[in-house]
């Protein structure tokens, strides 16, 4: 089997002993070396996480296969809290126009739907681009890496969960979306990313209207409201104008504040 089909649900099926020489050859593969193999419990079942060292950076495994991605609006109900933070947002004058929280994220979140990915390693932490966003592809492909495409982005961080965020579909609105500190936002994700962390970031993908993991601190700074400013680091969330801003002429400027998260094909 190519390691590029390996699925998640077939990579959940595997014991460890089994799970092991699939982690050393992706290593083999990227001419790294495994740093971690161990098993975590998610989503009720365990899940194998790899970690594999490449000159001097981190990659995860991320197993692919037909996912489920995008948000489930249908199935979801805003809390309370939810709701009377983001009426505080609209009676402020923000929320993009909508009166309900659902309104909104309709438009902000991507669709539910399924994909087939290959399997692939990703980096545990994203990197700043040190060139201007159009110039990004070819500095990564000097390194024999690319950048993710959004669908790739989107599974990596939810690693099977339907939820709003990746941790759940509540975050602590008594607690900042940015900065440093060790609250649930830090925590590395089911496959061992530290992924979506801070809303002062912006993570690009392969699709220039497409940026994930942050919305550059506008939320925030703009004072939108608690849930608002938590809201980027959704799983789905697409922030279209922060992209459109992060590839046009005010972005190019600025690229040094964006990053992305590099991804190596398995084969």
């Amino acid at each position: 089997m190519s390691l590029a089909d390996l699925t998640l649900d077939h990579w959940r099926s595997l014991d460890a002993a089994a799970a092991a020489p699939l982690a050393h050859e992706a290593a083999a593969q990227a001419d790294g070396r495994v740093v971690l193999l161990d098993t975590v419990e998610h989503l009720g079942r365990p899940l194998h996480r790899v970690r594999i060292e490449r000159e001097g950076r981190e990659f995860a495994l991320i197993p692919g296969g037909p996912v489920r991605l995008g948000f489930d609006l249908d199935a979801w109900e805003p809390t309370p809290a939810q709701s009377a933070d983001y009426a505080a947002s609209v009676a402020e004058g923000y929320g993009y126009g909508h009166d309900t929280l659902k309104g909104h994220l309709a438009e902000m979140l991507s669709p539910l739907r399924t994909a087939t990915l290959a399997a692939v390693l990703m980096a545990v932490e994203d990197e700043p681009l040190t060139e201007p966003p159009a110039a990004t592809p070819a500095v990564l492909a000097a390194r024999g890496l690319r950048m993710p495409d959004p669908d790739e982005w989107e599974h990596a961080c939810g690693a099977g969960a339907g939820t709003l965020f990746r941790w759940g579909d509540e975050c602590p609105l008594d607690e900042p979306s940015y900065g440093g500190g060790h609250g649930v936002r830090h925590r590395r994700n089911a496959f061992g990313l530290h992924i979506a962390y801070d809303s002062y970031g912006t993570e690009l993908s392969a699709d220039p209207a497409v940026v994930h993991g942050g919305d550059g601190g506008e939320a925030v700074c703009g004072g939108y409201g608690d849930l608002l400013a938590w809201l980027p680091l959704a799983t789905a969330h697409r922030n279209p104008w922060t992209a459109e801003f992060a590839y046009g002429p005010d972005g190019e400027g600025m690229y040094e504040e964006f990053s992305t998260r590099p991804v190596f094909s398995l084969r």
